[in-house]
C-alpha cells in the first residue's frame, strides 16, 4: 500500500521568517487521519528566511532529525553544543531527559529543511547531539543510512529507535531499491526531482506513506534527492 500524500494537501502555517508545511498533525495542523506513521510521528517542510530561525525551547523523548536541503542551520543547546549543519547533511538531538536547543538560520540566504521526529523505544536517557556531512557522492545510485538504530550501521548517526533514515540520489532514469521488513512502515519524500516508487510516481515534496511493501523500487523521473524514514509500525 503507497499512499501519495501531494505536496499542496499539507497542512502548514506561514510566519514570515518560517514557511512551514507538516506532513502530519503538528503545532495549529490538526488531521486526524495524519497523526503519525508507526513510530514517525512528525516531518515538516520548513523554509527559514535569511538570518532568523527557532529560538530556544525544550523538547524530551524525542528523536529530531534535521536534513539540510538548502543553506545551512546553526545549532546551540544547552548541553554547550554548537555545530553549522549545510546542504546535504544531517544532525541528530536525541532528547531524552530534556534538552533546550535553538535552531538557527544565521546564512544571508534562505534555509530549507526537513524536520524529522521519531519516537524513541524507550523514554529517558541522557540527552544528545550530534552533526556529520554526508557527500552526495557517497549516496549517488543508492540508499545510505544518515541516521539509524541497527547496530551495522556504523557510520550513520546513532538513533535511539530501530529506525533509519535514509538519503540517495538518483540521474533522471537510474533506480535504486530498499527491502522493507515485515512490521516495518516507510515514508519517502523527494527533496528534488520526480520519481516513481514502485509505480506511483511523486512530485518534489510530495509523501509517500508505505506499508505491506516488501521491496521498494523507485525510478528517477527526473535527476532527483531522496529522504525515505523506515520506522517500526
Amino acid at each position: 500500500m503507497i499512499e501519495r500524500r501531494a505536496f499542496a494537501t499539507l497542512g502548514g502555517a506561514n510566519h514570515g521568517w518560517l514557511d512551514a508545511k507538516h506532513h502530519f498533525s503538528f503545532a495549529g495542523y490538526h488531521d486526524p487521519a495524519r497523526m503519525g506513521w508507526g513510530a514517525l510521528r512528525v516531518w515538516n517542510d520548513d523554509t527559514i528566511a535569511a538570518r532568523s530561525g527557532f529560538p530556544p525551547h525544550p523538547h524530551a523523548d524525542m528523536e529530531i532529525i534535521t536534513y539540510v536541503r538548502e543553506g545551512a542551520i546553526s545549532h546551540r543547546d544547552n548541553l554547550g553544543n554548537e555545530g553549522r549543519t549545510v546542504a546535504g547533511d544531517v544532525q541528530v538531538m536525541s532528547a531524552g531527559t530534556g534538552i533546550t536547543h535553538a535552531e538557527y538560520n544565521l546564512e544571508a540566504e534562505t534555509t530549507r529543511i526537513f524536520q524529522i521526529w521519531i519516537i524513541p523505544d524507550q523514554p529517558g536517557g541522557a540527552p544528545a547531539w550530534g552533526a556529520r556531512p554526508f557527500p552526495t557522492g557517497e549516496r549517488a545510485g543508492r540508499f545510505v543510512a544518515l541516521a539509524s538504530g541497527f547496530p551495522g550501521d556504523a557510520d550513520a548517526l546513532p538513533l535511539r529507535a530501530h529506525a533509519r533514515v535514509l538519503g540517495a540520489t538518483l540521474r533522471a532514469g537510474e533506480q535504486a531499491q530498499y527491502p522493507l521488513g515485515a512490521g516495518r512502515r516507510a515514508y519517502l519524500v523527494p527533496a528534488r526531482g520526480a520519481v516513481e516508487l514502485n509505480g506511483v510516481r511523486l512530485e518534489a515534496r510530495d509523501g509517500a506513506a508505505v506499508r505491506d511493501e516488501p521491496l521498494l523500487q523507485v525510478t528517477a523521473v527526473d535527476d532527483a534527492e531522496l529522504v525515505l524514514v523506515d520506522v517500526p509500525a
